[in-house]
């Protein structure tokens, strides 16, 4: 598999803690909320770099018993991109979510 990520996929990623992990997967959320109308090409680039990052994180030896709230968060992004229409997600609640574990990490700091 070829990642966009390549020094987290090879190993770094997994010396992270879960919540500066999930501040990183956040980022990219922010991303394809801020370029979903402005250009839809950069949206989805952010969303496979926001897919990729939740797919290291579940693969995290570290968070075996969390993977059904990471694989959970993996289902309501692909949700909110597709529209919403299985769990009303949105992006908006998502990038809400994902804050607080990037003010957690800075705060972590």
């Amino acid at each position: 598999m070829s990642y966009q990520h390549t020094s987290l996929a090879g190993g770094r990623w997994f010396t992270m803690p879960l919540v500066e992990q999930l501040a990183h997967v956040g980022s990219e959320v922010g991303r394809i909320l801020r370029w979903k109308e402005k250009n839809p090409q950069d949206c989805e680039k952010a969303f496979i770099r926001a897919l990729e990052l939740l797919d290291l994180t579940i693969q995290d030896p570290r968070w075996k018993g969390r993977r059904k709230e990471l694989t959970r968060a993996r289902e309501f992004l692909c949700d909110a991109m597709s529209g919403g229409n299985a769990y009303r997600s949105d992006l908006i609640d998502l990038d809400r979510y994902f804050y607080h574990y990037a003010l957690a990490s800075r705060i972590g700091r």
